[in-house]
C-alpha cells in the first residue's frame, strides 16, 4: 500500500469538484522553452507535477532531475507506472527515457516550480504571503506572524521546520521547506480554504534547490546570518548568496531586513527591492524599540514603528535575539493590515515556536528548558540570555549532527564551554558517524574544567544535568528542540529532549 505523501493529502484536500484544470504538453513545454522528443504535444494533457516518481497521480509530469548517485529519469518506469503522462528532464535524463513523451530543459527542477504555479493559477498571489529567512529566528518570526494573524481573526497557513497549519488544521511536512510542486498544491489548497496570510520560512538549501520556484511574496523577511549548512554552501560568501537570492523582484516585493548585523548591510548594498529596516535600538531604522524594561514574569516594550506609529505592550519571549523576531514579526503584521491596537492586545499571550526556549516545568526548584540552538551564533545567544537571567549556575547540554558541516563543530563546543557554568558536551543526531569522533571536533583546542563532562549518550547526559541541578539553577538541552527522534547508524529512534528532561525530573529525589 503507497504511503499517504503530502502531494495525495493535499490532493484530497481539494474539493471534487473544482479540480486543477489540465493544460496541453504542448503549452507546458512553450511555458519553460522546452525542446521535446515527442510529436504531439497537443494530445496530451497534463493535470500535475512531481519531482518525486512515488508521489506521481494520474495524469502528472514527471520531472527527472540529476542526483547525488543516480539520475531521476532512471526511475521513469515507476512514475509511469503509477500515471505520469510524461517527462520533463534534462539532455543526460533523455538519453535514459524510452517510453514517455519527453520535454528537455537545462534545469529541470527550476522549471518544475513554474509549471506546478501555472497550473494552480499562481495561489500565492492570491493572499498576503510572505517568506523569512536567515540562520536564525525563521521558526520564531513564522510562527508569531501566524498566532497574530489567527488572534486577529485573520484565517492564514504556516509553512515551516516544527509544522505545517492550515487555519488550525496541521498537514504533514517534511522538510522546511517543501519541493515548489508540493509548494505550489499546498499553496493552492490554502487559497480554496480561504487563507488570507501565508507565511512560510524559506531555507538556503531551498533557494539553492529551487524548491521555491513559482512562488512570488508580499514581503521576503532576512532576520540575521552566521556560520551554519557550509558542508552544503561550503563558504559564508555562498552561504550569503542563497539568501539574498530570495530579495529580488523575481520573488518578492518588499524585503524587511534586521539591519543589526554585518551581512545585514552586505545584503542592503546589493537590494533592489524597496526596503523596511528593523533594529532594536537604531532609531533611524523604520521599526525599532523605543523601550525595553524587563521584569520578572513579563518584558515590558514600546515599538516605535513606520508612520510614527507606536505599540506599547509586553511579552513572555525570553531574550534580546527573541525581541528581535518579535519585532519582525509585528512589523510584518501591521503591513499585512493588521490594527496595532489589535497587536498591543494580543502580543503578552503569544507563546512563540516549539522548541525555542521552550519550558518544561513539573515544580521543581530550578529552570528547565529545551532549545533549537544548533550554531555556534545561536548557542552564544541562548547561553548569554540565560545567563543574564539566572541566578544560580547555567548547565548546558549540547551535541553536534553527523554528516554536516564539520567546521562549526569546536565553534558550538568553544560557545557551549565559555557560556555555561556545567558545559556536557553529548549526541545530537549522529546519523552515519562515530558520536565520539564528533564530540572529539567540538572540544579539539578546548581545556575542560572538573565541572564539564562528556557522555556519549543524550539521555544520561541529560540525566547528569538535572542531577547536578540545584535551586536557582537553569538547565538547558541545546541542539534538538522540537525534534522527536535521534538518529543513530541511520537508525532514526523515538527520542523527545522534552519527554526525556521530564522522566529525569521526575526521576530525582
Amino acid at each position: 500500500m503507497r504511503q499517504l505523501t503530502l502531494r495525495a493529502a493535499l490532493s484530497k484536500m481539494l474539493r471534487p469538484h473544482d479540480p486543477i484544470s489540465g493544460r496541453t504538453l504542448r503549452a507546458v513545454s512553450e511555458l519553460i522553452s522546452a525542446t521535446s522528443t515527442h510529436s504531439d504535444l497537443e494530445k496530451i494533457t497534463v493535470t500535475g507535477v512531481s519531482i518525486d516518481s512515488h508521489q506521481i497521480e494520474s495524469g502528472d509530469l514527471f520531472v527527472a532531475v540529476a542526483g547525488a548517485k543516480v539520475h531521476g529519469a532512471t526511475y521513469a518506469g515507476n512514475a509511469k507506472l503509477n500515471g505520469a503522462v510524461a517527462v520533463l528532464t534534462d539532455e543526460v535524463g533523455a538519453v535514459l527515457i524510452t517510453d514517455l513523451p519527453v520535454l528537455i530543459v537545462a534545469d529541470p527542477r527550476a522549471a518544475a516550480g513554474a509549471i506546478a504555479a501555472w497550473l494552480h493559477s499562481e495561489p500565492m498571489r492570491d493572499m498576503f504571503s510572505v517568506a523569512v529567512t536567515g540562520t536564525n529566528g525563521k521558526t520564531t518570526v513564522t510562527t508569531l506572524l501566524y498566532q497574530i494573524a489567527m488572534a486577529a481573526n485573520r484565517q492564514s497557513g504556516l509553512v515551516g521546520t516544527v509544522e505545517t497549519r492550515i487555519g488550525d488544521e496541521i498537514v504533514p511536512a517534511l522538510r522546511t521547506t517543501p519541493e515548489a510542486p508540493e509548494l505550489q498544491s499546498l499553496a493552492a489548497v490554502m487559497r480554496e480554504r480561504h487563507m488570507r496570510n501565508l507565511y512560510m520560512e524559506v531555507s538556503s538549501h531551498a533557494v539553492s534547490l529551487n524548491r521555491i520556484g513559482g512562488s512570488h511574496f508580499d514581503i521576503a523577511a532576512f532576520t540575521n546570518l552566521s556560520q551554519d549548512h557550509l558542508d552544503f554552501h561550503l563558504n559564508m560568501q555562498a552561504y550569503f548568496a542563497a539568501k539574498a537570492a530570495l530579495f529580488s523582484y523575481k520573488y518578492a516585493d518588499t524585503a524587511y531586513i534586521n539591519i543589526d548585523s554585518t551581512w545585514a548591510n552586505k545584503l542592503l548594498e546589493i537590494q533592489e527591492l524597496p526596503v523596511v529596516k528593523i533594529s532594536r535600538n537604531t532609531t533611524s531604522a523604520d521599526w525599532y524599540f523605543e523601550r525595553i524594561e524587563s521584569g520578572v514574569q513579563s518584558t515590558s516594550i514600546a515599538i516605535r514603528g513606520a508612520g510614527g506609529i507606536l505599540i506599547e505592550t509586553s511579552t513572555k519571549l525570553i531574550g534580546d535575539f527573541n525581541l528581535d523576531n518579535l519585532l519582525m514579526a509585528i512589523a510584518i503584521s501591521v503591513a499585512s493590515g493588521i490594527d496595532p491596537i489589535d497587536i498591543a492586545a494580543i502580543t503578552p499571550s503569544l507563546t512563540g515556536a516549539e522548541g525555542r526556549l521552550e519550558k518544561v516545568d513539573l515544580g521543581q526548584p530550578f529552570t528547565a528548558l529545551v532549545d533549537y540552538a544548533h550554531s555556534p551564533d545561536s548557542v552564544t545567544r541562548v547561553l548569554a540570555t540565560l545567563r543574564e537571567s539566572t541566578i544560580g549556575k547555567v548547565i548546558a547540554v549540547l551535541g553536534c549532527g553527523g554528516d554536516r558541516d564539520k567546521s562549526k563543530r569546536p565553534l558550538m563546543g568553544a560557545a557551549l564551554l565559555a557560556g555555561s557554568d556545567v558545559a556536557i558536551f553529548t549526541s545530537d543526531n549522529p546519523r552515519s558517524e562515530d558520536p565520539s569522533e564528533i564530540i572529539k571536533d567540538m572540544v579539539s583546542g578546548l581545556t575542560l574544567p572538573a565541572s564539564s563532562s562528556i557522555e556519549l549518550d543524550r539521555k544520561r547526559a541529560i540525566e547528569i544535568a538535572v542531577a547536578s541541578a540545584k535551586p536557582g539553577d537553569v538547565v538547558v538541552l541545546l541542539g534538538k528542540g522540537h525534534e522527536l527522534g535521534q538518529e543513530i547508524a541511520g537508525v532514526k529512534h523515538n527520542f523527545d529532549d522534552r519527554l526525556v528532561l521530564a522522566s529525569a525530573i521526575e526521576a530525582t529525589p
